[in-house]
């Protein structure tokens, strides 16, 4: 008696490669040391040096109200954000999303953060001292801690994102923008816009800013686990204004290979969170589709030939790049 093949639930890595899949050894080796001078890490690493660089070069950024680095500066906390009842605690050096603390209001001498948890003022100057020991920070080097601008999510991210402000990251390759996505904040994200603790991804058309595509814990969907609204067909607002200054980070930074983190603001638009040296893969899962064919398109162009103006000449070409 004859039985059918049992069906593979995996890929080999050839078979990925020849379906464009950039893995994570090709991405660090071919593209990261390649194109990232390590001496300039700390101008993506380091957050105060990157809103200085965003600042010298007119890209928008948040507001930063005061910067802790010492811990006799955590007693003054108080002081240092006055009357401001609304504001963002991060990690100078921090990655992956820890170590952030986004306060929604105060309640009397306590805060309650955005996903509506109370803290008292001795947890929040103990978190501020954690941030300073370097808990959270690359490398667990001794760090700062950024007091900064609440980012108030614009109106047509509120139907796809709960307890947090959605971000959008825009993957350069040689100042290219190559992909994006729209990163939605969940329950099990704690309103964290970030992949690895549960957020959901939704893939961005270059050409238009219109999502499609989706991606939860590394499973493919098509709706936000909470609302259950469909993720695709959203309209990301200031799209050109996004990707332009995009661009002009990338050129001020001199990576040649890096994601750039926004989030759209109500009144302000899209305003510049982070860039990174090292952006995850799992932005190909929302595309459905890898980066290598898009990387290579780029590669097979003269470094001359790719002015400004060719840079949004071949935003079609590559989001058409499958």
């Amino acid at each position: 008696m004859s039985t059918a093949p049992s069906r593979r639930w995996f890929a080999w890595p050839h078979e990925l490669e020849e379906a464009g899949v950039l893995g994570i050894n090709r991405r660090n080796f071919a593209f990261i040391q390649a194109s990232n001078p390590r001496a300039l890490y700390p101008r993506v690493d380091n957050k105060i040096i990157t809103k200085e660089i965003c600042l010298a070069h007119s890209i928008p950024v948040p507001e930063t109200y005061a910067v802790i680095r010492r811990y006799g500066d955590v007693r003054r906390f108080r002081d240092l954000i006055a009357d401001r009842g609304e504001f963002v605690i991060k990690p100078a050096c921090g990655s992956a999303g820890r170590g952030i603390m986004v306060i929604a209001r105060r309640k009397g001498k306590d805060y309650e953060t955005s996903s509506g948890r109370t803290v008292s003022e001795s947890e929040l100057d103990y978190h501020l001292s954690t941030i300073l020991s370097g808990l959270y920070s690359l490398g667990g080097q001794v760090d700062s801690a950024i007091i900064e601008q609440r980012i108030i999510m614009h109106p047509i991210m509120s139907r796809v994102a709960v307890g947090g402000t959605p971000d959008v990251r825009v993957i350069l390759y040689r100042s290219v923008p190559v992909m994006a996505m729209v990163r939605l904040p969940t329950v099990l994200s704690e309103g964290k816009a970030n992949l690895h603790q549960g957020a959901v991804a939704a893939a961005v058309h270059l050409d238009n800013g219109r999502t499609f595509g989706g991606v939860c814990k590394n499973h493919a969907v098509e709706r936000h686990p909470d609302t259950g609204e469909l993720i695709g067909g959203l309209e990301i607002p200031g799209w050109r204004d996004l990707l332009g200054a995009a661009m002009k980070l990338s050129e001020a930074l001199e990576l040649g290979y890096i994601g750039v983190d926004f989030v759209i603001d109500a009144t302000r638009g899209a305003v510049v969170l982070e860039a990174n040296a090292r952006p995850g893969l799992a932005i190909q899962v929302a595309h459905r589709t890898g980066l290598l064919p898009r990387l290579r398109l780029i590669d097979s162009l003269p470094r001359e030939a790719i002015t400004a103006d060719r840079r949004w000449e071949l935003l079609p070409r590559l989001a058409a790049e499958v």
